[in-house]
């Protein structure tokens, strides 16, 4: 049989986003601007230079502002042609290209990142397919998901996107223990969801990219709850373990944490200093702070 490509993608996306409260109160999370683009278009256009066509949101209450920003936008792109301004122009219709697919699938209870997958189902079917969560936003020269992808066509089998982290934030991520492969890629022994720092099988941790093959949906509609009282995702690929290979995949990119405030502000910082428009100006005004002798004191 035809081995297939992955094409699809799910971005789970319902979550309430309280770290960031009052700003999330009616505004979602991955609407949050990173210079001039929201997180999730970021995410976005990682998927789609790694040749995803069918976007998959998995929405919730208030979040109507996630679908509005990949529509078109007529009454804006009618003002933007009427007074010439082209470059912007390009810049709002070209968001996402026209032959790509948004699918917007909606979370009616906040049940855990499972859930959330599990409700792509209908449309991912018998496909294999990426999970991105938009709150890790990746800078990176070959965009992640894309060197996920490319494993995949190799290997033919799930791969978790993984990364050390410090042996104390261990309960803040899925664990996996593995056994070294070659070329950056680790075979999954184990996996479990944020495990004390003296329980945990080492300091490898998965960070917001799958490549799952649809065999996960079996395991995801005969989970049980979880820690939080959830359906964790961890907990599925625990499972699937027991039928398939799963590799871990050490990318090549720097990770921002953008669902915390001091992550979100360091990819604000850097990736502003990178930017054309603003980079020169910002780095100025950085070296201004630093010469005040502002940073560094404590109140």
């Amino acid at each position: 049989m035809r081995q297939k490509n992955v094409t699809k993608a799910v971005f789970p996306v319902a979550g309430l986003g309280t770290r960031f409260l009052p700003a999330t109160k009616a505004n979602p999370k991955e609407m949050l601007p990173v210079v001039d683009k929201p997180l999730i278009q970021y995410a976005v256009e990682e998927a789609v230079a790694a040749g995803i066509t069918d976007l998959i949101f998995i929405t919730g209450r208030n979040k109507r502002s996630i679908s509005d920003h990949f529509d078109m936008a007529y009454e804006l792109e009618n003002e933007l042609e009427r007074n010439g301004k082209k470059q912007l122009l390009s810049v709002v219709q070209n968001i996402v290209p026209k032959n790509v697919n948004c699918i917007y699938i909606r979370q009616n209870q906040a049940l855990g990142l499972g859930h959330a997958v599990k409700l792509a189902k209908p449309v991912v079917n018998d496909d294999p397919f990426a999970v991105i969560l938009a709150d890790d936003l990746i800078d990176a020269k070959v965009p992640v998901v894309k060197q996920m992808v490319d494993a995949y066509q190799y290997y033919r089998c799930s791969l978790l996107g993984v990364q050390e982290v410090p042996r104390d934030q261990t309960k803040s991520y899925g664990i996996v223990a593995t056994h070294p492969m070659s070329n950056g890629i680790e075979q999954v022994a184990g996996i479990v969801e944020k495990p004390k720092p003296e329980e945990a099988p080492s300091n490898l941790g998965v960070v917001g990219r799958y490549i799952l093959t649809p065999r996960i949906f079996h395991h995801l509609e005969n989970l049980q709850a979880g820690s939080g009282g959830e359906l964790q995702l961890t907990d599925a690929i625990a499972s699937l373990l027991s039928e398939e290979q799963i590799l871990a995949y050490r990318f090549e990119g720097t990770r921002y944490d953008c669902g915390s405030k001091s992550g979100f502000l360091e990819a604000t910082v850097r990736l502003g200093l990178k930017h054309p428009e603003c980079g020169k100006d910002l780095r100025a005004l950085l070296e201004a702070i630093a010469a005040e002798g502002l940073v560094g004191k404590k109140k």
